[in-house]
C-alpha cells in the first residue's frame, strides 16, 4: 500500500505503462540487415547510437542515417521507424483508467528513457483511449532525449523534482529498473520496482 504522505507519483513509461518486445524488435531489425543489434538494444538502457538517440544527442534524421549505414541498405524512413516502433506493444486499458484516477488525487508525472520516434507513435496510437490523449494522464511529461538526460543519472531527478516543485519525501517513483530506483531512492524519493507485466494497482487500493 502506499504511504499516506505520498502526495506526487512519478512513472516511468516502458515496462510499466507500455508493454514491450525487444525480441521482435531485433528480428525486425535484423530482417533489414542490421548486425549487432542484440548488443545495442537492452529492455532498460540502449548502447551506442540508440542511447545517443535516446539522451537527444543525434537527431531522427542522423539515427535513421545511422541505420542505413549499418545495414548497407537503402532502407526507407518508413521502415526503419515501423522496425524500431516494433520495440512498443501497447497500454492495457486499465492503465489507463488508472491513470485518470490517479489524477484526482495526486500530482502525476512521467519520466522516461525514450527518444522521438517511439515517442511520437506513443502519442498517436498508445495513449489514445476513448476521447483522451497523452495530457490527460500527466500533469508533466519529462523525457530523456527533450532533457538530454537519460535514468540512473541522478541529476535527471533533481531537475525533474524542481521543475515541478515536488518534494522528494513526498514523491513515489515507480520504474522497472532498480538501477533506476536506487538513484531515485538515493535522493529521498520512494520507490516501487514493478514486476514485468504486473499489475500495480494494488498499490493504490
Amino acid at each position: 500500500m502506499i504511504q499516506k504522505d505520498i502526495k506526487n507519483l512519478i512513472f516511468d513509461f516502458g515496462g510499466v505503462l507500455i508493454d514491450l518486445d525487444r525480441g521482435r524488435c531485433v528480428e525486425r531489425f535484423a530482417q533489414l540487415g542490421l548486425e549487432r543489434v542484440e548488443e545495442m538494444l537492452g529492455l532498460y538502457y540502449q548502447q551506442d547510437f540508440f542511447q545517443q538517440y535516446e539522451k537527444g544527442l543525434i537527431s531522427s534524421a542522423a539515427f535513421r542515417d545511422e541505420i542505413r549505414a549499418k545495414s548497407s541498405r537503402p532502407l526507407t524512413d518508413a521502415e526503419i521507424d515501423d522496425a524500431w516502433n516494433s520495440f512498443l506493444v501497447s497500454i492495457p486499458s486499465y492503465k489507463l483508467d488508472m491513470l485518470l484516477e490517479l489524477r484526482r488525487h495526486y500530482r502525476v508525472c512521467l519520466l522516461s528513457n525514450t527518444n522521438e520516434i517511439h515517442w511520437l507513435w506513443s502519442c498517436a496510437n498508445a495513449f489514445r483511449y476513448k476521447d483522451y490523449g497523452v495530457d490527460d494522464y500527466f500533469e508533466r511529461i519529462y523525457l530523456s532525449y527533450e532533457m538530454r538526460l537519460a535514468k540512473p543519472d541522478a541529476e535527471i531527478f533533481r531537475r525533474v523534482l524542481a521543475d515541478a516543485g515536488m518534494c522528494a519525501e513526498e514523491t513515489l517513483f515507480i520504474d522497472d529498473s532498480a538501477e533506476n530506483c536506487q538513484s531515485a531512492a538515493s535522493l529521498g524519493l520512494s520507490t516501487y520496482t514493478p514486476k514485468p507485466h504486473e499489475d500495480w494497482r494494488p498499490l493504490f487500493r
